[in-house]
């Protein structure tokens, strides 16, 4: 088995079939250096992602695959099996373990939070070895790409749990969630935009949709996700008008930093702009627009909600305090001090792509993964059963 990989909630999900780890590349960025440089400048040469399509072969479908996602702020796993062109989740397992706390202010990972994210990875290992999971995909994000101790964290997680994390580049981040979620996209004319509010960083990605996957016209991330951008800005006061001021400035930090990509994508902005969002600020904002009493993957999954809407839900919590945001639904303790920096992100991109309305997707790298896993597995085997028939007609 390769390295361990996880699963989400236990259900059908329909995508293409054609991701193939590693053959199709985004555009190059400027996404490295120290935190401080690490502004990413996506290239508008754009990237094909586009591959044929794979049908599994007979006597595969049985077999299980797993994608681990270790982010800044959630350790999230998914199990899955082939169900013909899709895959059907048969375990899955997300936990909240904050790896990237404090990290704005040390530059490391705390021993704490390493902890927590060992915590939770001992529980997805436990889960890999109950399944037949035949390949198995761990990555982690941008608070391993930024820590100066991220390569220690990752091999104390290959001794203990004996799951080999390969942390990915911002670009492949990128390349993964739209993979993953693309498919939620609303039917229209032109380029759209698919993005990624994430612990420790956000992505922009300027899409043409087509199948079986789209193709990348220009993307960029910055290092300003609900962790980060919370930690940078510090305390929210304890009266509207100081938190609407730091609302404010986290508003402005994010939008300055997207400043270049906003500029280049200006001109594809065509009538009916179509936006898609991956993360929990998404999925959060979309289950108080619902009014719903606790959150309901079904019923938020593929939802496309009035952008004003969401508006309106952000102005609403940025002037909240704390105790207030812990007591709605959908929110609570886990979400209460971080939601208010993801509602200041979700505006500054909705006022560079201003959408009248927004898709929401709970899905995103780890179906990413999961896709071309698949895809790549089924390759291979069609590749082997092909030199199995070369040997033959040879003798």
């Amino acid at each position: 088995m390769a390295d361990f990989n996880p699963p989400d909630e236990r259900r059908s999900t329909a995508g293409s079939e054609g991701d193939v780890p590693n053959l199709a590349k985004l555009p190059r960025s400027g996404h490295s250096g120290t935190a401080g440089e690490r502004q990413a400048n996506g290239s508008a040469n754009g990237a094909d992602l586009r591959e044929q399509p794979v049908s599994l072969p007979l006597g595969q479908s049985r077999q299980a695959y797993a994608a681990i996602d270790l982010g800044t702020n959630n350790c999230r796993l998914l199990i899955a099996r082939p169900a013909d062109a899709n895959f059907v989740v048969i375990d899955a397992f997300s936990r909240v373990v904050r790896l990237g706390e404090g990290l704005a202010q040390t530059g490391r990972l705390s021993d704490q939070a390493m902890d927590r994210a060992v915590g939770a990875l001992r529980v997805c290992s436990e889960k890999l070895k109950r399944r037949n999971v035949r390949l198995a995909r761990s990555v982690a994000t941008e608070a391993c790409r930024r820590a100066t101790n991220g390569a220690e964290f990752i091999e104390r997680v290959r001794h203990e749990t004996g799951i080999r994390l390969n942390v990915i580049s911002a670009q492949e981040e990128a390349r993964l969630a739209v993979l993953g979620c693309h498919i939620l996209l609303e039917d229209g004319i032109g380029p759209a935009v698919i993005f990624d509010i994430g612990g420790g960083s956000t992505e922009l990605v300027l899409i043409e949709p087509g199948a079986p996957v789209p193709h990348i016209l220009d993307w960029q991330s910055v290092p300003w996700g609900v962790v980060s951008l919370t930690e940078t800005v510090g305390d929210e006061g304890t009266d509207a008008a100081s938190r609407l001021a730091r609302y404010r400035k986290m508003h402005k930090l994010v939008a300055d930093s997207f400043a270049g990509f906003a500029e280049r994508i200006a001109p594809f902005r065509l009538p009916n702009l179509r936006l898609l969002g991956t993360s929990g600020t998404v999925t959060t904002l979309a289950s108080l627009h619902l009014d719903l009493p606790q959150y309901d993957r079904k019923a938020v999954d593929g939802l496309v909600v009035p952008s004003e809407s969401m508006r309106d839900i952000a102005t609403r919590l940025s002037t909240m305090g704390p105790e207030e945001r812990r007591r709605l639904p959908c929110i609570g303790n886990e979400r209460a001090d971080l939601v208010v920096a993801g509602c200041a992100i979700l505006e500054a991109i909705l006022d560079i792509w201003p959408a009248t309305r927004l898709g929401v997707a709970d899905r995103g790298i780890r179906e990413g993964i999961l896709r071309g896993l698949m895809s790549a597995d089924a390759l291979g085997i069609e590749a082997q059963a092909a030199l199995r028939r070369l040997k033959q007609t040879i003798r």
